[in-house]
């Protein structure tokens, strides 16, 4: 980002005003959350030499779509044109993360292409990752008000020491955890754990 005066004050203008609308949009819980991924993200940016403001605006909209109810969801996606896999039609939750890339851009008036990226991979990953993207997918897993995982203590310790080694820690265990539950696991996810093996 240019850091010029004028583009950071847009960039702070931007964050309070999506900061009020997401107070609104979300429960209490959920925008808990998103304040903690959000921060944790730009802490993470400041890490990895990366823009914190444009970190931080991603973390903030990352679960905009997250309390809209699934039928709405499904209805929003095929009213958009949306495209929707076996696995997201079977677990609708799944769809935030595609639904709320597109409002990110359509709603929220974010034209950064890493942003909305970052948005819609951040439930599945995706084989090689920019900055960006490993960031808030990264940040939505250790931020503090997350539940007690298995080796989180780790993962976030590998947060901020070897991103890479960090996401392909959190893949296996995101993968063994739904194998465990007999869950659907995405094709995508299935396909960045192995990018991410092999770059390893």
């Amino acid at each position: 980002m240019n850091n010029s005066p004028e583009m950071r004050k847009e960039f702070e203008h931007k964050i309070a005003e999506i900061t009020k609308c997401m107070k609104k949009k979300l429960d209490d819980k959920r925008y808990l959350h998103t304040l903690s991924v959000a921060y944790t993200a730009g802490c993470m940016a400041m890490r990895y030499g990366y823009d914190p403001y444009k970190a931080y605006l991603a973390g903030l909209l990352h679960d905009n779509a997250k309390c809209i109810t699934h039928g709405k969801k499904l209805s929003l996606c095929a009213k958009f044109g949306l495209e929707i896999s076996p696995v997201e039609r079977e677990n609708p939750d799944l769809l935030h993360a595609r639904l709320g890339s597109f409002l990110a851009r359509e709603k929220y008036e974010v034209e950064d292409e890493d942003i909305i990226s970052a948005i819609a991979y951040h439930t599945t990953g995706k084989p090689d990752m920019t900055m960006l993207e490993k960031i808030i997918y990264i940040s939505d897993y250790i931020e503090i008000h997350r539940k007690p995982l298995p080796n989180m203590e780790e993962i976030r310790t590998l947060a901020f020491s070897d991103i890479d080694a960090c996401m392909l820690r959190i893949l296996e265990s995101t993968i063994t955890y739904l194998t465990e539950k007999k869950a659907d696991i995405d094709e995508i996810t299935l396909e960045t754990y192995d990018f991410y093996k092999k770059l390893l």
